[in-house]
């Protein structure tokens, strides 16, 4: 019981002495938007999600699922990448589909990426932003 009570104090104080930090966005476009591209939390980077949406004309891709997909992870490794990270350092992903029916499609593209195989939510979602057909989101760790 002790050594459980040790633990909880080490824990408690570990979580006080994290820095958190709310990062910029890396686009101009996006840094009035009410939410950061990432907060990193010690060692942690949680990022906010992607769509298939091309950043520098803010116009989202092709329509379907295998190409917004392809965006929405060439976003994620662009944002990864201001801070010194790959896609080697995601540990989670959260995926949400428009449709279930997208989730084969959704993974032929996924996997070519997420070569590590990081832990993963999948589900579905009426009403993504922008009509978008894929959202991601993803935490790493340095």
């Amino acid at each position: 019981m002790l050594f459980a009570g040790i633990f909880y104090v080490n824990t408690l104080n570990a979580q006080n002495e994290t820095t958190i930090t709310f990062h910029e966005s890396h686009y101009p476009l996006k840094q009035n938007a009410p939410f950061s591209d990432v907060v990193q939390a010690g060692n942690l980077y949680f990022l906010a999600g992607q769509i298939g949406m091309d950043h520098s004309t803010r116009e989202m891709v092709e329509r379907g699922i295998q190409p917004e997909t392809e965006q929405a992870i060439k976003n994620i490794i662009e944002v990864l990448a201001q801070h010194n990270l790959t896609l080697d350092n995601v540990v989670k992903c959260t995926v949400i589909l428009s449709t279930m029916e997208d989730f084969t499609a959704f993974n032929e593209v996924y996997t070519k990426y997420f070569t590590k195989k990081p832990a993963r939510t999948t589900f579905a979602a009426a009403g993504l932003a922008r009509n978008a057909k894929v959202e991601i989101e993803v935490m790493a760790v340095k």
